[in-house]
């Protein structure tokens, strides 16, 4: 959808309310796939991959969460 096309609503303050909902959804969202993908067997290189970012990013942002959820982590080979 072009961006022209994306209704906005017309107070700023909705629109903004809007965007801080989306990206806690989409937060949440990442959480639970790369927890799923991780308790798949899937190793950090292949989350970067799909969610296109470097091994770092994805590893700095969700591996203190997945220990502490109990998920065991692939160790580099």
């Amino acid at each position: 959808m072009p961006a022209d096309e994306i209704p906005v609503p017309q107070e700023p303050a909705d629109a903004l309310a809007a965007v801080v909902a989306l990206r806690r959804l989409a937060d949440q969202l990442e959480d639970a796939a790369v927890e799923q993908a991780m308790r798949a067997g899937w190793g950090w290189p292949q989350v970067a991959e799909a969610l296109g970012v470097t091994r770092q990013a994805v590893h700095k942002k969700h591996a203190k969460r997945l220990i502490a959820a109990g998920v065991t982590l692939r160790r580099r080979q």
